[in-house]
């Protein structure tokens, strides 16, 4: 789904939130009453790509891009699907057809209003041939798209579409700004204008990003009245800034969570909410590849690697395996699959089945070509990058010489992963709400900025994945997903590595947080500072 699938490039902050850690007495734990004013300060380890969301796949670019535009839906805190842009919704008795009855007096930021005529310019750049979106299988279902007057709107479809409704949670675009434009060079990509709680107020590149509160918002005015994102592209150096204030909110990393929080000051000073994340991380092989074409070559490497030494050594259990693209409390997770657990000789043999030699220096070898590839992981991950070491010395086991080469975050997708520059990668996706991954394993799905960038066909899973998108019955639904995994566990495009616990730590100041499904963050413009707790006055300079 549109705003659900993208590259992770750090634990997100956004997710599902079950609980948080006892509070100890501190001059913070006074509520107080809500009141406008303060700063929250954010950090992560890459800077967005661009700042118009159906042109971006990555986590810091939807982060921001989230407070800044809305959909017609959203979730709400307990994962029902709401209306945000638009007030409500009727379908049709045979389920082809939503009208949606959209909200008035909503304003740009820039004081134009919204109307359907910005809901119908969306759908057409999304479906446009010419717009680089990974993001127009969803809308290139639409038989028909009408604007029936300024506040109504309806699309029409050719057969049942399951995630149809939630589909329209896609971040809406205003049409006076970008129609009869070439949107890959709007200045919107650095300076956007939406109708959402935040308007973007600058970007100062290799350093933050600032949102002001909009004071016209719909849904009222955020109490916190400015959220800036630092690009911090290191977690330690990160976690420094969080000790001594420099941000407020950060995803710690397992040794962060464990060990190095454990201590009355920080207890006194954060909050720590922990959470079984909407993500995965995954070893993704370019399937182009004159190896990892094999089946079996991808079978040894899945052997060959200990998850549970990731897990318990790198993750300090702060983890679980995952064995396919869903996590374990979903209705659609199939715990059936077939698993890989560590075994060396198996993988040495499946390699000697696939042509493998051992040759000079213990390396294997295979028509006169040693067994080395590259290891792709994001710069500032530490998780990630100690799971390319301890894979590293794992495939050095069985004699294959495995290199790391760590890249800056915006150059790993526009240089690497977009142009399918990579042999293998460390990476990690968001799991959709709703089970829809077309867009990450349909084949159909190879094209430029597109999400099946490693390559995967499979005839039947396209096959599966049409048909779990056009039936309404989720038993239905359940067994095409079911079978999916099972296809994907014994293809193992993926090494699938771990599904992390999220460690969130935030400040005390901050009250009104109310962890629930949907997250933390559900609720933001009712997060507040009390007056008497303010750090920042407000719109005060921030020294860097």
């Amino acid at each position: 789904m549109f705003f659900r699938m993208v590259l992770i490039q750090s634990l997100c902050i956004v997710l599902l939130c079950y609980c948080s850690q006892k509070k100890e007495i501190s001059i913070y734990d006074e509520k107080g009453i809500p009141s406008y004013g303060d700063t929250i300060i954010t950090a992560s380890i890459g800077e967005p790509s661009n700042l118009i969301p159906l042109l971006s796949t990555d986590s810091p670019s939807h982060e921001v891009a989230s407070l800044i535009y809305n959909g017609l839906v959203k979730y709400d805190r307990d994962l029902n699907i709401v209306g945000d842009l638009a007030e409500s919704w009727r379908f049709s008795n045979d389920h082809l057809s939503i009208t949606f009855f959209l909200r008035k007096n909503v304003k740009w930021h820039d004081g134009k209003p919204f109307t359907a005529h910005d809901v119908m310019y969306t759908y057409k750049v999304i479906v446009d041939p010419q717009t680089p979106t990974a993001y127009s299988g969803d809308f290139l279902l639409v038989k028909k798209a009408e604007v029936l007057d300024d506040y109504t709107f309806r699309v029409t479809y050719d057969k049942p579409f399951a995630p149809a409704l939630i589909s329209w949670g896609v971040a809406i675009l205003p049409r006076h700004l970008l129609e009869g434009k070439d949107i890959t060079a709007s200045p919107l990509i650095r300076s956007p204008i939406g109708t959402g709680p935040f308007r973007f107020h600058q970007w100062i590149p290799g350093d933050r990003i600032i949102l002001l509160a909009n004071e016209d918002y719909f849904e009222g005015k955020p109490y916190i009245e400015r959220y800036i994102m630092r690009i911090i592209p290191d977690s330690a150096t990160m976690f420094l800034e969080l000790k001594r204030y420099s941000i407020d909110m950060m995803g710690l990393t397992p040794l962060q969570a464990v060990k190095q929080t454990d201590y009355p000051k920080f207890k006194r000073e954060y909050d720590k909410y922990r959470y079984l994340a909407f993500s995965y991380v995954y070893m993704g092989y370019n399937l182009k590849h004159r190896f990892f074409k094999d089946k079996k070559v991808r079978h040894a490497l899945s052997y060959a690697i200990n998850k549970k030494e990731i897990i318990d050594g790198i993750l300090l259990g702060q983890g679980v395996e995952a064995t396919g693209p869903f996590k374990p409390d979903m209705w659609a997770y199939n715990k059936n699959v077939r698993r890989f657990e560590f075994d060396k000789e198996k993988a040495l043999s499946l390699l000697k089945e696939a042509g493998f030699t051992e040759g000079s220096g213990g390396i294997l070898y295979k028509n006169g070509m040693p067994f080395e590839f590259t290891i792709l992981v994001n710069q500032g991950n530490d998780v990630r990058i100690r799971c390319a070491e301890l894979i590293q010395k794992r495939l050095s086991d069985i004699g294959i010489r495995v290199n790391i080469r760590v890249i800056e975050w915006a150059s790993f997708i526009n240089e690497f992963i977009d142009k399918r520059n990579f042999e293998a990668v460390i990476l990690g996706w968001s799991i959709p709400n709703d089970p829809d991954i077309f867009d990450i394993w349909h084949s159909s799905k190879q094209g430029v900025k597109e999400l099946n960038f490693i390559g995967f066909e499979n005839r039947e899973v396209d096959n599966l994945l049409v048909k779990a998108r056009h039936t309404l019955k989720q038993e239905e639904r359940r067994r095409y997903y079911f079978r999916i995994q099972e296809i994907l566990a014994e293809e193992q495009p993926y090494t699938f590595l771990f599904i992390p616990y999220a460690n969130i730590a935030i400040h005390k100041r901050f009250k009104g947080i109310e962890p629930a499904p949907a997250g933390i963050m559900h609720n933001f413009i009712k997060w507040y500072v009390p007056e008497n707790q303010r750090r920042y006055a407000t719109h005060a300079p921030l020294s860097r």
